[in-house]
């Protein structure tokens, strides 16, 4: 038999294995992240008819070359393209995950380990970044849960939507600021009500409140009084505010005359009439006179007792508080000379609510007779009208800057002008349950000429938006990052650090065995994992989303090989016609 035969048949054989393996490169030219393979040859071993000699010095004679037949040809190994790149395709799904770079996705079927390039992820019933494909999950790391930070261990499936990562929890506002422009000139800062600010917070259990804060002008040009007037729930209901405290007990200076209107009212002994002559308000009736004492009087709490007060104050024209409007003062100078009876209760700074008490039990002074243990009255003194030089309230002073002290002009001294003192708390009782303190702080307001229009508002957090509290979050999104990152992001404005992918590298990728499904196992030639991978980043690598890695197949270089192998092919099946042909002639010599 003729050696060309089997040469022929090899041949054969080689040129179809190679075709297979072009023709599997074609059938996966979309297939995600495929990486193409390409055949080399290497010829088969030869037949040596004739060894080799060498030339002979003595004889003069000349070396000889070997005389050898080759035997064919055979496959010498198939390599596979894996550190080819394959261009991008956007998919626009945030789960789909294109990797830059010689680096691996590491999945798991729950017993072993698998490397692929295929980046077409989901997020399965459990929670879990799984492939599409197979379901498989993808390892990476976990969060410390002390550090809140990655710790990159052994690889585990990356849970990302479990139950406890869907709600970010609840917290307790325990800073704010006020900041902005206090104008004079803004009528709504110099009405008896004041300018309100509101301030927005939470409890630790995510419940929403607001804070309503009230801002008055002062007779002191650059002083503002602040205080709190109440506090409403999510329902604006109001909270009650038994236990809370803003600032202290203050006294602010207020230079105005507070005038009945005597078209409408009048006094008749001390009951407050209409000008018609009923009765809208009685001395005896308002005052709790168990409670009440000289220094301390006491309203009483019942309906008419508040209906009667309200009255009072729409009789002197005053729209602010009830309480504001008793805690009116009216300061007298005292004589020590004639203050020899002890006939007077006080001192020489007297509220409204004590000058009607004392008129309603004819002590002295009172709003008709200031007493002759001071001097130098006001002005006007009497049921009808009287000058009031200051209020006193719970809250704090506001002193800015204007020009007489050191330092910027129009700028913020200090609570109460302290310059130390930037602050004030707003101070729940511990029976408050679910409410953190709150220090609010002041530094960042101003004084100054805004067209009488104040901007001063009051926003939840300090000047780095630490404290400010937030509701329980519901997850809005997730999203990955270049280095493999997950981040929870929640609509209370809050991210998470969910976990981070990790990636396997290789010291020979092309070592690593096919598994069907995109997969790829780890061999000895490979190297093997170990069991932590990598930080993509580490070697100049990364992720995009929203993009997946494309077959890396050439189909112009695969329809090049598969014209040569076609001819190859065809060129060995002559071979083996030819062979075929003198053998037949060899056989015919018997004839």
């Amino acid at each position: 038999m003729m050696r060309s035969l089997f040469s022929g048949v090899s041949g054969l054989k080689t040129h179809q294995t190679r075709m297979d393996v072009i023709g599997n490169n074609i059938a996966n030219v979309n297939t995600t992240a495929y990486k193409s393979s390409s055949m080399v040859f290497s010829e088969l071993i030869s037949q040596t008819t004739r060894k080799a000699s060498g030339p002979n010095a003595a004889t003069g004679a000349g070396g000889v070359n070997a005389r050898q037949i080759g035997l064919g040809v055979m496959g010498a190994a198939i390599n596979m393209n894996i550190t080819g790149q394959g261009a991008a395709q956007s998919t626009g799904n945030p789960f789909d995950i294109m990797i830059s770079g010689s680096s691996f996705f590491i999945v798991s079927d729950g017993n072993n380990n698998f490397f692929t390039r295929d980046g077409s992820f989901y997020v399965d019933a459990g929670g879990n970044l799984a492939m599409t494909s197979n379901g498989y999950n993808v390892m990476g790391w976990q969060v410390d849960p002390e550090t809140m930070d990655i710790k990159q261990d052994t690889v585990s499936a990356l849970r990302i939507m479990s139950q406890v990562n869907m709600t970010y929890p609840p917290e307790a506002t325990s800073q704010a600021y006020v900041g902005g422009i206090i104008d004079k000139f803004d009528t709504d800062v110099t009405s008896s009500s004041g300018k309100a600010i509101n301030l927005n917070f939470y409890d630790a259990l995510g419940y929403d409140y607001t804070a309503k804060l009230v801002i008055k002008q002062s007779s002191v040009t650059n002083e503002y009084s602040i205080e709190l007037d109440k506090i409403l729930d999510a329902a604006g209901n109001e909270i009650d505010l038994t236990g809370i405290v803003f600032g202290s007990a203050t006294n602010q200076k207020v230079n105005n005359s507070i005038v009945l209107d005597s078209t409408a009212y009048k006094w008749d002994g001390n009951a407050l009439q209409t000008a018609s002559g009923t009765e809208v308000c009685n001395l005896a009736n308002i005052f709790d006179t168990n409670l009440s004492t000289a220094a301390e009087p006491v309203f009483k709490t019942d309906e008419a007792t508040t209906e009667a007060l309200e009255e009072l104050a729409k009789a002197y024209g005053y729209e602010g508080k009830l309480d504001d409007f008793m805690n009116l003062t009216v300061e007298l100078q005292h004589d020590d000379d004639n203050d020899t009876a002890n006939n007077f209760t006080g001192g020489p700074t007297f509220s409204v609510k004590q000058l009607f008490y004392n008129q309603l039990n004819n002590t002295h002074p009172n709003l008709l007779t200031p007493s002759t243990a001071f001097l130098n009255g006001p002005a006007n003194w009497g049921l009808d009208s009287f000058d009031t030089t200051g209020r006193n309230f719970v809250g704090a002073n506001l002193v800015y800057n204007d020009g007489n002290q050191t330092g910027e002009k129009g700028h913020f001294i200090g609570v109460n002008g302290q310059p130390t003192n930037q602050t004030i708390t707003l101070d729940f009782p511990d029976t408050a349950g679910n409410f953190s303190d709150i220090v609010i702080d002041f530094s960042t307001s101003s004084m100054f000429d805004n067209n009488g229009t104040c901007t001063v508002g009051a926003t939840p957090g300090d000047l780095k938006g630490l404290g400010m509290g937030r509701k329980l979050g519901d997850m809005s999104g997730i999203s990955i990052q270049q280095d493999g990152m997950i981040y929870a992001a929640y609509d209370n404005g809050m991210t998470r650090l969910l976990g981070q992918i990790a990636v396997a590298e290789f010291a020979n990728a092309s070592g690593l065995e096919r598994a069907g499904e995109n997969l790829y196992s780890a061999t000895l030639n490979s190297g093997q994992f170990d069991g932590i991978g990598k930080n993509i980043t580490a070697n100049g690598g990364k992720m995009t989303t929203g993009q997946l890695e494309m077959s890396n197949v050439d189909l112009s270089a695969e329809f090049t090989e598969m014209i040569t192998t076609q001819r190859g092919f065809q060129a060995n099946s002559r071979i083996i016609t030819v062979s075929d042909t003198l053998l037949e002639e060899l056989t015919n010599l018997k004839r």
